[in-house]
């Protein structure tokens, strides 16, 4: 049965990215749509199994991956502070709008500052594969975004860490922020001392692409570091594609990989978000999910431009990379599943949430296509064009 699954998402995704290109839309948006078509709500075609997760979770490891060996790490230092700025930024509005959201339908104050929390979890997944469909994502705007997703994902998760600890969770806050520390200290040194000398090692092997395989057992070993300290994986999959984007087996290594994740991983990862989507009972709460939803999107839309106007940006570029901070991914599904254990959440505003995460995802492609069509090349950005 699985490999009849695979074979409908394969064929289904491929030609539903094709029809959205088409369309004018960037491809990612008809591979999430087709999921929603392919899955339970649906047609039925193709359920939401365990194995199919994992498998997608490959995908999304491997494509965050690549978006680290596609990094200007030059443009990537430079564009630091305005990281900064959009990340946190994006993080001000949609909590304190969240909180007060919380509050106006009657949650207890743990209870909403939970549910601005969750709206401030970005996860560029989406915006990556839009990016590098649009050709942006070695541009200052596609650095800023990557940047400001890393600083999202700490900044909430020891936000999150610290309301858990509050509110009676089960959680050492001490031992949370520790963590962090030992993952970026260990991992800025694994990257400069060790990723070379393993490639290195890994190069006169006399198996089949040994560099290639040494390259994914870095970027598996990388996720997995980053999942085992409360950082999300794809956090760690896309610092091990920095680290190696600074060897002399980068062009190699991505040549490679784009074959294997584009052919098989990535398709999945994209088509299985819109099979695990759940409608069941959704008319019931119709006009939240509405509001919720446009709460999502204008907050991280605002937050994430205010922050990059704040650093120079023109207000066409600040609206663009806004537009990228938009989608909440599976950050937010994480994060809406431990508010559901913890009771911070009820069922039904569990359910209500994932409905909005969704919208969230599905919403982020075409917007982005629409801002960057706004946006005018930069001398900078032109430079870099005709280097390349």
């Amino acid at each position: 049965m699985l490999v009849l699954q695979l074979a409908i998402i394969l064929l289904a995704s491929k030609l539903a990215g094709d029809l959205s290109v088409r369309l004018g839309q960037p491809s990612v948006l008809g591979k999430l749509i087709i999921g929603i078509i392919l899955g339970p709500s649906v047609l039925g075609w193709v359920t939401n199994s365990d194995i199919l997760h994992e498998l997608s979770q490959i995908g999304v490891i491997l494509l965050m991956f690549l978006a680290g060996l596609e990094t200007d790490l030059d443009e990537f230092k430079k564009s630091a502070k305005a990281s900064t700025s959009v990340g946190l930024a994006g993080i001000i509005a949609p909590l304190g709008l969240g909180y007060l959201a919380g509050m106006a339908m009657g949650m207890h104050t743990f209870e909403s500052l939970f549910l601005g929390l969750l709206l401030s979890a970005t996860s560029v997944s989406i915006s990556v594969q839009t990016l590098k469909e649009l050709g942006k994502l070695k541009s200052k705007e596609g650095a800023t975004v990557l940047g400001a997703a890393v600083i999202d994902d700490v900044v909430v998760i020891l936000a999150l860490a610290f309301l858990m600890s509050f509110s009676g969770g089960d959680v050492d806050l001490g031992m949370v922020v520790l963590k962090k520390v030992i993952f970026f200290g260990a991992i800025i040194l694994l990257s400069w001392k060790v990723v070379p000398w393993v490639l290195k090692r890994f190069a006169p092997l006399q198996v089949t692409e040994p560099v290639v395989t040494g390259a994914l057992i870095i970027c598996f070993l990388f996720a997995y570091f980053a999942d085992y300290t409360g950082v999300a994986n794809i956090i760690g999959a896309y610092i091990a594609g920095i680290a190696i984007s600074l060897t002399n087996f980068k062009n190699e290594i991505t040549h490679k990989t784009e074959t294997i994740s584009y052919a098989v991983f990535v398709p999945l990862f994209f088509t299985s978000i819109g099979v695990s989507a759940e409608f069941s009972g959704i008319l019931n709460n119709l006009w939240l999910i509405i509001l919720l939803s446009l709460l999502a999107i204008f907050t991280k839309l605002v937050g994430g431009a205010i922050g990059a106007k704040i650093c120079g940006f023109p207000w066409a570029n600040s609206m663009a990379v806004g537009a990228a901070m938009i989608s909440r991914g599976e950050v937010a599904l994480i994060i809406a599943a431990i508010g559901l254990e913890s009771n911070l959440l009820t069922a039904d505003m569990f359910a209500v949430l994932i409905v909005v995460v969704l919208v969230t995802t599905i919403v982020t492609p075409p917007l982005m296509k629409f801002f960057f069509s706004k946006v005018k090349e930069g001398p900078e950005k032109l430079a870099l064009d005709k280097g390349e």
